[in-house]
């Protein structure tokens, strides 16, 4: 899901909330060039972060430690998690990766998990969120890897891809929201920027989330979604601050499959669909069949 050029925020919600809300019109800082600040509220002290950060492998990102599991040995595979999740959601898909004979890696974004988080963490980009992933590839001597980037995480990869293609040989891009080839999608994300709002007003960063997911989410993905509320506005502000040209989307020269599920939105699926007709002998799959795809290209 990504942002739009939306209003700004109303300022006659109450302190609390509103700095939560603060966060949804990163967008307009972006284009600013300025910063918004909103409060760690939820978050562990530094202190306890760093006791916790030392007793787990991390790797120095841009600016921030990032906590990684790794699973089997052979070829790497990097895990991309997407907004409101985080390592952990993909613990169960590394184990037929490393089956597969992968070095299957999975890793917790900044903001989210156990990785730190720059202090206010009220926006992010997807250029930053990239040099990221980079750092941690070239920390654990893991390029090129065969990248699997799902949700936002889609537009990181695709970023690597574009801007630092040593460090892939090849990428899957899961429902990739690259909503600026999507004319549809700005109804679409008005629609889902008037519920967020609505929702924090009304019951806070967590009920907001749980709003944004749906009905259909599974417990613990609800609940793991909201103890990452700092990263996932911190994601939802900065889906706007990137889009490729048609020209770099061509000039890829990896194996790519981009997939979709039966329960992917359709603006998103339209922007899946978009992408694949640009990248050069991109395989394209609706069946929600990650690992499959994965496998393939390994």
């Amino acid at each position: 899901m990504q942002t739009a050029s939306f209003r700004p925020l109303s300022t006659d919600s109450a302190p609390e909330t509103h700095r939560q809300v603060a966060a949804l019109a990163c967008f307009d800082a972006i284009r600013r060039r300025g910063k918004v600040r909103i409060d760690a509220c939820g978050r562990p002290s530094a202190a306890v972060r760093r006791a916790r950060l030392a007793a787990m492998p991390h790797v120095e990102g841009a600016g921030v430690a990032l906590h990684y599991t790794v699973r089997g040995e052979g070829p790497a595979a990097l895990v991309v998690h997407a907004m409101g999740s985080d390592a952990d959601a993909w613990a169960e898909p590394l184990e037929p990766l490393a089956a597969g004979g992968l070095r299957a890696i999975a890793y917790d974004r900044r903001g989210y998990g156990s990785s730190g988080a720059p202090q206010p963490s009220a926006a992010t980009t997807v250029q930053e969120q990239a040099q990221d992933a980079a750092a941690l590839l070239e920390g654990l001597d893991a390029a090129p890897a065969l990248l699997v980037g799902d949700g936002f995480g889609a537009l990181i990869v695709l970023e690597l891809l574009v801007r630092r293609p040593a460090l892939a040989r090849a990428a899957v891009l899961v429902d990739p929201p690259l909503h600026a080839f999507v004319a549809e999608a700005t109804k679409a994300l008005a629609v889902e920027r008037e519920l967020l709002e609505e929702a924090l007003r009304e019951g806070g960063p967590q009920a907001a989330i749980r709003a944004w997911l749906g009905d259909e989410a599974q417990p613990a993905q609800a609940t793991r979604a909201a103890a990452n509320h700092i990263g996932f506005f911190a994601d939802y502000a900065g889906q706007s601050s990137w889009s490729p040209s048609r020209r770099e989307l061509c000039a890829l020269g990896v194996p790519i499959a981009v997939v979709t599920g039966p329960r992917t939105p359709s603006h998103v699926t339209a922007a899946a669909d978009a992408i694949a007709s640009l990248v050069p002998g991109a395989r394209r799959t609706s069946d929600g069949a990650v690992v499959a795809a994965a496998l393939a290209l390994a």
